[in-house]
């Protein structure tokens, strides 16, 4: 990646259940390190965010950050998303125990589901399957709206599977990452080993080490879980709803074929 303007503003952009934790500890804890400032960015914030000449670290946790951002020649992006059924499986889990905190749109009630809030409809739903579907009609549906709506040709980005980063042991693909978002050696080196630091199968490797928040986020982190774990009627009308989908952002080569790969018995 090359460019007649240094780097200077970093924007990491993550989607719901995509790495966001893990991004989120690594490039803040880089940033301290750097001494650069670093703030969270939302659609609706109009005013200025970027320093005239200083560095800075942007993050988006919805990958909405405003085109006058992303559209400056002194950006670069790194954005992370994630195979969609296996964003499906780790939210609607997630979703039937998570706090308040960071997640209000669990806890609101709503009209539409007679006063219940979003976590008290999911956990009274009567089986694992109904619960999957209103998961994927629900935030997963916006999730997916997010990662299909990204503008995956940027020059000025630097596109990342999940499933790549867990399965990145060495960091040697992370390390270039880091270089192609701009970064010094010095600071290439540092991001590293707060990378392998905040990872599963690095310094979180034991769930003894992890903070409460990510053992609650956590459930296992291994890639292709969809495999194993999705019963075969949710896979058909995944295949059916979001088929395409998959084709679309590179997860699938066909939109049904892959339910036959399904090894839940139920």
């Amino acid at each position: 990646m090359t460019s007649l303007v240094a780097p200077r503003v970093f924007c990491i952009g993550t989607h719901h259940k995509t790495g966001t934790l893990w991004m989120r500890a690594v490039f803040r804890k880089l940033a301290a390190w750097m001494q650069v400032p670093e703030r969270v960015v939302y659609p609706s914030v109009t005013g200025k965010v970027i320093p005239d000449d200083d560095r800075i670290f942007l993050f988006s946790w919805s990958s909405t950050f405003r085109p006058a951002i992303l559209d400056l020649p002194e950006v670069r992006i790194l954005h992370v998303i994630r195979d969609p059924r296996d964003v499906l499986l780790s939210g609607y889990r997630y979703h039937q125990h998570a706090p308040r905190k960071g997640e209000d749109f669990l806890h609101e009630p709503r009209e539409d589901l007679d006063g219940l809030t979003y976590q008290q409809h999911l956990n009274a739903l009567p089986t694992e399957a109904e619960k999957m579907l209103f998961e994927m009609r629900e935030k997963h549906a916006q999730t997916l709206g997010e990662m299909l709506g990204w503008n995956y040709d940027r020059p000025n980005g630097i596109e990342v599977r999940y499933e790549d980063l867990i399965a990145d042991t060495s960091c040697v693909a992370f390390r270039e990452h880091l270089r192609n978002l701009g970064l010094t050696e010095a600071e290439v080196g540092k991001g590293v080993e707060i990378f392998w630091g905040n990872a599963l199968f690095g310094g979180l490797a034991r769930p003894e080490d992890r903070v409460e928040r990510v053992a609650r986020h956590v459930a296992s982190g291994a890639a292709r879980q969809w495999r194993d774990r999705m019963p075969r009627a949710i896979a058909e009308a995944y295949a059916e709803a979001h088929g395409a989908d998959l084709v679309r952002l590179g997860y699938e080569t066909h939109p049904t074929n892959w339910v036959e790969e399904v090894r839940h018995a139920a």
